[in-house]
């Protein structure tokens, strides 16, 4: 999503009359592999494929105790040199007519450069003098549900069908958006957007669910750190949402799709409805740059309080796959699969 439609839709919502400050940059592919640190820790391989962006202290474990992302990562694939969180997330194939799968590649939302990967936003309150708490070392969130085979709870959790150009006017994750994969020809591929709660018990850096210690506002169905947080959650936490651009578009051939002219993509999970995408966080921004920055309310993928790095050196920051299998060509199943059956 432009980082403008994507304001402007916000403003009209609220009848707000100031611009709204998001940061909004890049983070480039670490790896694609079938590991869960959060969900299945120490499970080689865990029973889905996600597409892992962020610092390359990844694996398969990160002990919470133990496991310091800052210093322990030596690079990140995201634009401010600084983060070094991992955000992951379920991976799209493409089922053809004759029953094989490909992997559907991702490209950079518009305006950014990257090795596909993920746009992550951070966004502050709408009420200006509204400062929010920083997350704090060791914490970790989900959002969505893996095992969902019908709608579920998570409404931030959306698609949405790209025009060829720019971006839709709705609300983000309203109307014609929707928990459901689009069932057509996407003209500029398919967006899968994951919004993360913004309300924190102030204890818990996680729970035994890696939901219940945060909530989102009630009765909130806006983007940004509004509204009132509930007497259970009162800290009020940066917005963070997970953008995925998806290249439907190299699939755009009736003569791929099947022949009842169903829509013939499936999540990872081995979800051909799209209800159980979801988004994976573990935070790990350097020292207090991040509250720095959501003080300073930085807008873009350009702040004065942060250090940033070119493109080409977050494309660099990789890892290899630990669980080696084929996640590139045409396969007879998704990986995983057997499990998941």
């Amino acid at each position: 999503m432009q980082l403008k439609a994507l304001t402007l839709a916000l403003l009209a919502e609220r009848g707000a009359a100031q611009m709204l400050e998001m940061m909004r940059f890049s983070c480039s592919q670490l790896v694609v592999d079938r590991l869960d640190p959060l969900v299945s820790p120490g499970s080689i391989p865990s029973p889905h494929l996600h597409q892992i962006v962020g610092g390359n202290s990844f694996n398969a474990s990160m002990d919470p105790a133990t496991h310091d992302l800052p210093s322990m990562s030596t690079c990140t694939s995201c634009t401010f040199s600084e983060d070094f969180s991992n955000y992951w997330t379920a991976v799209l194939y493409f089922r053809a007519r004759n029953g094989t799968y490909k992997r559907v590649p991702q490209f950079a939302s518009e305006g950014l450069r990257a090795d596909g990967g993920i746009t992550v936003y951070y966004i502050p309150s709408t009420t200006k003098n509204e400062k929010v708490t920083a997350f704090k070392p060791g914490f970790r969130m989900l959002v969505g549900d893996a095992a969902l085979t019908g709608p579920g709870s998570a409404k931030k959790v959306c698609h949405r069908c790209m025009p060829k150009t720019g971006d839709n006017s709705n609300v983000n994750c309203g109307a014609p958006d929707s928990q459901e994969l689009p069932k057509g020809f996407c003209a500029g591929g398919i967006r899968s957007v994951i919004t993360f709660p913004t309300c924190w018990d102030g204890k818990n850096l996680d729970s035994p669910d890696h939901k219940s210690h945060v909530a989102y506002p009630n009765g909130d169905t806006s983007v940004g750190a509004s509204g009132t947080c509930p007497t259970s959650h009162p800290v009020k936490i940066p917005q963070v949402m997970l953008e995925v651009m998806w290249d439907t578009r190299i699939f755009n051939d009736k003569n791929l799709w099947p022949e009842d002219g169903s829509q013939p993509f499936v999540w990872s999970t081995n979800d051909k409805n799209g209800f159980s995408q979801h988004g994976d966080y573990v935070f790990g921004w350097k020292d207090d740059s991040l509250q720095r920055a959501m003080d300073a309310r930085c807008n873009g993928a350009v702040c004065n309080q942060l250090k940033t790095q070119s493109s080409e050196a977050a494309m660099k920051c990789t890892l290899p796959r630990v669980v080696q299998e084929d996640i590139d060509g045409w396969v007879n199943e998704i990986p995983g699969q057997s499990m998941l059956e």
